[in-house]
């Protein structure tokens, strides 16, 4: 394709999540004609019905286990009763009140980024989205439904996400058979949720639903909960599911979950079943990129149906970029905006330094939350990179003494000889903004020499990232 440099450049995007919203705006920075499509709203599934509701819905669970384990820390909650007796009050939790503020906080979150892209000179248009060969857009109604526009394009973007993957022998009704994107109907905390699937997102909802006061049961297919992760966090995070009386079957295959009179009964591979009130598929996801024309455009796929890109997120199609969940790359929504960013500087022609994934900090909002960042220790072990690790369990820590704080750790990867920090796992409440000083620290290349000079405020939890560091001083 040839650009014509007298006109304003024709950016169009399909999805408007953290990928297409921080594509649209840094295209419209660049002065550009933007376009952006989206069927459901600005933000995507990343705000209405992922990443927003989902934190919101955990903050929540959050605040009312730190209530019942207040007590600890010599606070307790009394009511006056009869006759001036104390008696305990009950914590209750409203799931009602709790679904509907937090999908209000995501419309707002949604109008919010609307209003950024309009007052940025984006053009909005609400339909479905598909290729057209290489240089336009056509804009229907919906899958089959009637075509209302064809939007010419020098580049497209695509950032059309992802939907979480059903099985076949697992239908969601919407009622007791749930994804997680319907669990905000949801009214009253479930009696007993079943949830299957022990990664990312089957972790954070069964720990949050227990927190709420839900008997929950999780069906791990692996050996331990959050495979793939560092196996030291993944050891905290599931013991502390057993002691809050959760129930963790490992090596638990489930086939199939029906519905039953009174709730559903989840079938395991080895013919033992479990019955709950609920079931939440936490089975993983599927990017939704069929039938929109990647593949007529030459746009080349994986085999699960995600794009192919390069560092810069461009595809196999010269002026056709893919980001987000869409893309061949980490599924996170930092990652998608960082990935919308760069594609759209890379299209127009602005200076671009392609990030590298290895550097991306990630989190699990569980409670403790599980944040890392750069090289892990399982590569450490496995020998792909010569490197030395220290661990520092959080109860040494006089702050976490303090907020009695006893599951946790801070760990720190640096290389063996320049002894230049590669990689970190922080165990923590609120892990995830702890992680940010060893995420410079691995984008930086500093030296464990050089984050132990940094002050850490006496006593904080970021305290151990330096005691960390400077246990990992080499002498000599």
């Amino acid at each position: 394709m040839v650009f014509n440099f007298e006109r304003k450049q024709r950016v169009v995007i399909l999805g408007g999540g953290p990928g297409g919203y921080g594509a649209a705006l840094s295209a419209a920075q660049l002065g550009a004609e933007v376009t952006l499509i989206e069927r459901t709203g600005v933000g995507g599934a990343a705000v209405l019905t992922d990443v927003v509701p989902s934190k919101t819905l955990i903050a929540t669970a959050t605040a009312a286990q730190g209530l019942t384990t207040a007590t600890d820390l010599g606070v307790q909650f009394f009511v006056r009763g009869q006759g001036d007796k104390p008696q305990r009050p009950e914590i209750a939790v409203n799931l009602g009140e709790v679904n509907k503020r937090l999908l209000n906080l995501a419309g707002e979150q949604s109008h919010d980024m609307s209003a950024a892209l309009t007052q940025a000179g984006v053009t909005i248009i609400s339909g479905h989205g598909r290729l057209d060969g290489t240089e336009a857009v056509i804009v229907s109604a919906g899958p089959g439904g009637q075509d209302f526009d064809r939007i010419e394009a020098d580049t497209i973007i695509v950032s059309v996400g992802a939907s979480p993957r059903v099985l076949a022998e697992a239908q969601p009704d919407g009622e007791r058979i749930l994804t997680w994107t319907q669990l905000y109907n949801l009214t009253t905390v479930p009696e007993h949720i079943v949830v299957v699937g022990s990664g990312v997102t089957g972790a954070e909802f069964a720990g949050a639903y227990r927190a709420l006061g839900a008997e929950v049961t999780l069906v791990s297919s692996r050996d331990q909960v959050l495979p793939g992760e560092d196996a030291d966090a993944a050891a905290v995070i599931e013991d502390v599911f057993r002691r809050s009386g959760m129930t963790v079957l490992s090596g638990a295959r489930a086939m199939k979950a029906e519905r039953t009179d009174s709730g559903v009964v989840v079938t395991l591979a080895d013919g033992t079943t479990v019955e709950g009130s609920h079931v939440l598929m936490a089975v993983g996801s599927i990017a939704n990129t069929a039938g929109i024309g990647l593949e007529e455009a030459g746009v080349e796929l994986t085999d699960d149906g995600h794009i192919r890109v390069n560092r810069v997120a461009r595809s196999s199609v010269p002026n056709i970029y893919g980001v987000g969940d869409c893309s061949a790359t980490m599924p996170l929504a930092s990652v998608a905006s960082m990935q919308g960013r760069t594609a759209a500087f890379h299209a127009l022609g602005d200076a671009v330094e392609p990030f590298d994934e290895r550097n991306v900090a990630a989190n699990i909002f569980t409670q403790p939350e599980i944040a890392t960042v750069g090289w892990s220790q399982a590569e450490i072990e496995a020998g792909t990179i010569r490197g030395t690790i220290h661990k520092l369990p959080l109860e040494h820590n006089p702050r976490a003494k303090m907020m009695g704080i006893t599951d946790g750790f801070v760990k720190l990867i640096a290389t063996t000889t320049s002894r230049t920090v590669i990689g970190g796992v922080i165990v923590a409440p609120n892990a995830s903004e702890l992680i940010f000083a060893v995420a410079l620290a691995v984008e930086h290349r500093l030296t464990v020499d050089d984050v132990a000079r940094a002050f850490a405020i006496y006593p904080s939890l970021t305290g151990s990232i330096t005691d960390a560091a400077r246990a990992l001083h080499k002498v000599g």
